[in-house]
Parts: C-alpha cells; structure tokens; sequence
C-alpha cells in the first residue's frame, strides 16, 4: 500500500480489523464483573479467580509467539479467521460450565482464540492500510480494544441483571459468530498474498533470528511491565476502590467505565499525536507516567471519594495517550530488527514475539494481585500498579535510544 490508495479502501480494512480487536478485547473483560457470581457458585477465592485470568493470557502469550510464525506461512486473514472462531466456542463452552475445570476449560479456547490477533492484526494493518494512515490505524486498533472492554462489561452487566451468568457465554459467542460472518464477506479486502522468498529478495533470516536483537527484550519487557499493571486494575479495581474509598460496588464499576473511557478517548487523541510527534518513546513514556502519578494519587487514598471517577479517567487517559505512539515505535522496532524491514516474510513473527509480552503481562498481573488480595495486601495494589507503569516508561525511553528517529539504530 501507498500513500495514493484510497482512503475507502485503507477505512474499510482499518474497520474489519477493529472489530475483530474488539471482539478479542471482548473476552478479556468477559469473566472479572461475572466474579462475585461464579465464585460462590463454584466455591473458590480471589486466587482462583486470578489463576483463571492467568491460564487465559499464559495459553494467550505462548500462542501468539507461535502465531506470527503461522501468519507468515499461511497469512493473516486465515489466522484471524480461526482465533474468531475458537473465541466463538469458548462462549459455548462458559455458558455451559458446570465446575471450576470447565471454567478453565473455557479460559484456555478464549486464550488460543486471542493468542492470533497483535500479529495477524498488525500484518494486516502493515499490509493493507498506507504508511501515512498507520498512525490512524493503531489508533482505531487500540480504541476498537477498549470499546470491547466495554462491552465484554456491559454483556456481563445485562446478563447479571437480568438472565444470569450463562448468558453473558452465550451473547459473546454469537458476537464472536457475527465476526466471522463478517471477516468472510470480506474475503477480497483481506486477503494477503504470502509469497516465497525469490532469488531477489531478502531472506528472513533464520526462524527465531531476530531474537538475539536486544531492543525486542526491551519491547517484550515493556508490554509485559505495563499490562501486568493493567491486569491488576482491571480485575481487581473495584474490590479495591470500595475498600480504600469505601464506594459502592454500582460506584467502583463506574469508576473502572471511566478508566475504559478515558483510555479509549486517550486513544483517539494520541493517533494524531502520533502522526505529528515523531519522538514515539518520549510521548509513550509522559504519557505513562502520567498515568502513574494519577495512580500514586489514588493509592494515597488522600483524595475525597467524588474524585475518584475522575481520577481513574485521568489514569485511563494517559495509558490512552500512549498506545499510537507505543506502536508506531514497535514498528520501528520490528522494521529494523528484520534484514528485510517491512518487505520480510518474517514480519509476522517479531510482532508475534513482541506483544505476547501484553499475555505474559496479563497472565501474571492478576495472579500476583489476586494474591496480595488474598493476603490482606489491599492498600498495596495501587501502589503496585504505580511502580508498574514508572518501570513501563523506563523500558519505553531505552527503546528509544536503542532505534534512530527514522527506525535506524545509531551508530
């Protein structure tokens, strides 16, 4: 793609795309507000419910490494197809459960679902959509994965109030299937052409060559840092708002909406920031640690209770801010870590690697939450998720020294 490739065309992939995010986005947010149901239906604790959370980005983050080696060999959109799918049959499967091992049972298909999406997505993005509209394009890719937040939310809001957990399986399955539908109507605007490598190429290197470059650690380690601290947050706010705050659960929900919200206006603010500020890794690394001050603000448990709605927006806002940026400094990253940059077959693969850091992240951030919980460590989750995100910015500002400001490294 190019930049004279119509803006219809680079909008209609950049939507397909989106939605699939969110419909992956959907079952990370699926189980948590279902948590006050399933624990005393099935008799486990804080520590189970973050082991569940933990089985699902573990089987998520191992797969996806192994996903962009599939992407590059068979392509994007087949992959894409097939994590949708098993999304699809995970829903089937909780809206079925009758024990904790079908719970579990349910929360490794979502995982394998999950683990195709950073690299089938982000090849697709790279592949489909102009250089010039990629800041855009992450932009909707990381909005897209907050509006699924949400509505995983709100599909276990209704399905508490009104039909019961079971139900919440159900509506996310037939989400998952309209998905489907949807990517296989638009089968001529996805597909992409995997070739081999001819006499006059660049050839990818071996397999898992790009792993001895240091700044695909460093990337690996920035997602794992920042999502281990979102993973705590997003699980286990509202326990820990309502005891710090003393809010109602109504109230503690709330608060974590307007975290999803802010972040997901962050979002669309910091694709044309992105566009327009080149410094990728400094505007990641104020926007993050923005973030941390609000939490360090949160944590002191100073502030009157009205303001933390507005605090949790603030947080929200700022990890918003980031994401744009944060992946076109990825992209960077991945461009230069590959001998044929954005031409290689093997672009797929570093994406695979790079984000599965999100997984590992998310697998461990509950759990080690979860736990804190569990051991009477409420006031220390917070703070936790404050040190987090400092660490997160420290790791985004090396990678920026490790790439040049076009995707080359310094000598």
């Amino acid at each position: 793609m190019d930049a004279h490739t119509p803006v219809r065309a680079d909008a209609a992939v950049i939507a397909l795309v989106g939605m699939a995010h969110a419909t992956s986005h959907l079952f990370h947010l699926l189980l948590p507000p279902l948590f006050p149901l399933l624990m005393p239906d099935f008799g486990f604790g804080y520590t189970e419910a973050g082991f569940l959370m933990t089985v699902f980005f573990a089987i998520s983050g191992v797969g996806q490494a192994l996903a962009g080696i599939v992407v590059d060999r068979y392509g994007a959109r087949r992959v894409l197809m097939a994590g949708v799918s098993l999304l699809a049959a995970s829903g089937l499967a909780l809206s079925a459960a009758a024990n904790y091992p079908m719970l579990l049972l349910a929360v490794a298909l979502a995982g394998l679902g999950n683990s195709v999406f950073h690299p089938a997505d982000f090849s697709l993005l790279n592949k489909k959509v102009s250089p010039t509209r990629l800041g855009h394009a992450f932009s909707v890719h990381g909005l897209s994965g907050n509006l699924g937040w949400a509505l995983g939310a709100t599909i276990s809001g209704m399905a508490l109030a009104w039909a019961g957990w079971r139900s919440a399986g159900l509506a996310a399955a037939l989400v998952a299937l309209c998905c489907v539908a949807a990517l296989q109507l638009a089968r001529p605007l996805l597909d992409d052409d995997v070739k081999k490598v001819g006499a006059g190429d660049t050839a990818p290197g071996p397999t898992f060559g790009f792993l001895g470059a240091p700044v695909i650690w460093l990337s690996f380690m920035f997602f794992l840092l920042v999502t281990a601290a979102f993973g705590g947050l997003q699980s286990f706010s509202v326990p820990v708002l309502g005891g710090i705050y003393g809010l109602g659960a109504a109230a503690a929900v709330a608060a974590l909406t307007g975290y999803l919200l802010g972040s997901a206006a962050g979002m669309v603010v910091g694709g044309f920031v992105a566009v327009h500020v080149h410094a990728h890794d400094r505007t990641a690394g104020a926007a993050l640690f923005g973030a941390a001050v609000f939490a360090a603000v949160l944590a002191s448990g100073l502030p009157p209770a009205w303001s933390v709605i507005p605090l949790m927006v603030a947080v929200g806002v700022g990890v918003g801010l980031a994401g744009p940026s944060r992946d076109l400094l990825v992209r960077r990253v991945a461009t230069e870590a590959l001998p044929g940059g954005n031409a290689s077959p093997a672009f797929g693969r570093v994406y695979g690697f790079v984000y599965s850091g999100l997984d590992v992240g998310l697998a461990l951030g509950p759990l080690a939450f979860g736990m804190l919980l569990d051991a009477g460590g409420r006031n220390g989750v917070l703070p936790g998720v404050a040190l987090l995100q400092v660490l997160a910015v420290l790791t985004v500002l090396a990678m920026g020294r490790r790439v040049g400001p076009r995707g080359t490294t310094p000598g």
